[in-house]
């Protein structure tokens, strides 16, 4: 009998059944490898079919000692107001109807000059169409984010020609998260956790103010397009 480690799926959702038994579902998130034998993994397999039933909605289970991201289906995007780059504050819902790419910014990362440069051209070639980007500096990741607003701004302003809205300089993480940050990670975590990794990780959100996907930092916003395009044309 096979002893290497098998990989499979743990059930994070469970939903009632017309029949009295609870139907088990699997998020994607939740992948990670057990060194349980191909047996086990087959007896484990068959505990938790993958099934579906109309009418019943999916509801949280919860494992003890585990880290899951709870979805904020009760809010959008719209129900927040921040402050921009010069203190003022701009409520969200300016942006209803319109495609959003969300992004923690910082001026001194390896990832900065590309970023920037994609990002602009983006917004140039969709701002048109409905489409913008909202940029959150932070310092939580290298200290690279390290300026004031002011030069923030004239950063991203005089190197980058930037054209989209900055935002005032935020925590993405820990105690202090700005409440749009906690909505996001919230709509968009992930298994063990939604902390936000590094700098420039991206949040695309449709016409009506929820999350749609979340990208890591080395996503580039040109691999992203696709997505945008297929949000606009909806």
């Amino acid at each position: 009998m096979a002893s290497a480690a098998t990989a499979f799926f743990v059930p994070l959702y469970a939903s009632p059944s017309p029949h009295g038994a609870s139907r088990s579902f699997f998020h994607r998130s939740a992948y990670f490898s057990f060194g349980l034998p191909r047996s086990a993994f087959r007896a484990l397999k068959h505990s938790f079919p993958l099934h579906k039933e109309p009418g019943f909605v999916p509801k949280p289970v919860r494992a003890p000692g585990v880290a899951y991201a709870t979805a904020a289906t009760e809010k959008s995007i719209h129900d927040f107001t921040v402050k921009d780059i010069d203190g003022k504050d701009v409520s969200l819902s300016k942006f209803k109807g319109k495609v959003l790419l969300i992004v923690n910014v910082a001026s001194k990362c390896g990832l900065t000059t590309s970023n920037y440069t994609e990002l602009s051209h983006i917004y140039e070639k969709y701002k048109t169409q409905g489409f913008e980007i909202l940029a959150f500096p932070c310092n939580q990741f290298g200290g690279q984010e390290p300026g004031s607003n002011s030069e923030i701004k004239q950063f991203a302003c005089t190197r980058f020609k930037t054209d989209f809205p900055i935002f005032d300089k935020v925590d993405v993480n820990g105690p202090k998260t700005a409440p749009v940050y906690q909505f996001l990670k919230s709509s968009a975590g992930g298994f063990l956790g939604d902390l936000i990794k590094w700098n420039f990780e991206k949040f695309l959100v449709d016409k009506n103010g929820k999350v749609v996907e979340r990208y890591p930092p080395t996503t580039s916003p040109f691999q992203i397009e696709k997505d945008i395009q297929k949000l606009l044309a909806a």
